[in-house]
């Protein structure tokens, strides 16, 4: 079951990650078309499009990527709790 735990917790990591480099990719002038930044949107954008229907940006600061990040630690503290608990 260790490999399940390891892979909830790679996984999730691996979206935060993709989230914090959209961030930074919105703070520079970096080409869209690039396949490393179109990765990233194609990965982000079904997480974040969501959380922008619902939540207005604050001014000229978009708070999803924060919202969504903290969602995202949330969901995967109660994944890796269940599997720990089915594990035993």
């Amino acid at each position: 079951m260790s490999w399940l735990y390891t892979f909830i917790d790679l996984l999730f990591y691996a979206l935060n990650l993709a989230i914090l480099i959209r961030v930074i990719v919105s703070w520079l002038n970096v080409n869209p078309y690039n396949p490393l930044v179109s990765f990233v949107y194609q990965v982000t954008d079904p997480i974040l499009e969501p959380l922008r229907r619902i939540i207005p940006p604050l001014g000229m600061i978009d708070i999803t990527p924060i919202i969504a990040m903290l969602l995202l630690s949330m969901v995967q503290q109660v994944l890796l709790q269940i599997v720990g608990m089915v594990a035993r």
